[in-house]
């Protein structure tokens, strides 16, 4: 399986990739929702946001593009968590797991960093979504606090 054309590699973020991360954030969001103030902050300061205060982004090129992407938000500090946030999958590039390598390197980095356990916030209608999250292992918990007008679904991952 040596096809360098179709070879997905995951990195960190780079701030070369900065538009990326916002781009493919609002066109999928753009597609079921409405932006909203906490996606505006996040995707138009992610250095200040998320990297600074000690979260982490993660990019999927495909032939040097970046076609995917994926933040941990630090959200507590006493147990560590994370919230894994701003998953995104150009529409061109999906179908080929982006989402579950994503995912998945994310969690190592979060167990990496020793914290407790990682979060997330999603809507029902994302049913492929919710299906790649439980795959990764994540479970269903009741909704606190939701960050969003649009979540209808939290789960969360011990580690």
């Amino acid at each position: 399986m040596n096809d360098k054309n179709n070879e997905v590699q995951i990195i960190a973020y780079e701030s070369q990739y900065k538009e990326a991360f916002r781009a493919l954030n609002e066109e999928w969001i753009k597609t079921f929702f409405v932006m909203e103030p906490s996606d505006y902050k996040l995707l138009d300061h992610p250095e200040e946001e998320i990297i600074n205060k000690g979260g982490y982004i993660a990019f999927a090129l495909l032939n040097g593009e970046a076609v995917g992407t994926c933040a941990l938000v630090r959200a507590h500090e006493e147990p560590l968590a994370f919230e894994l946030s701003k998953m995104a999958v150009s529409p061109k590039a999906q179908g080929k797991k982006i989402g579950y390598l994503l995912g998945n390197t994310l969690v190592e980095k979060a167990r990496e960093l020793k914290a407790e356990k990682v979060f997330l916030e999603t809507n029902s209608i994302l049913v492929p979504a919710i299906k790649l999250y439980e795959k990764l292992g994540f479970k269903h918990i009741p909704i606190t606090n939701p960050g969003y007008d649009r979540v209808d679904v939290q789960m969360e991952l011990k580690l």
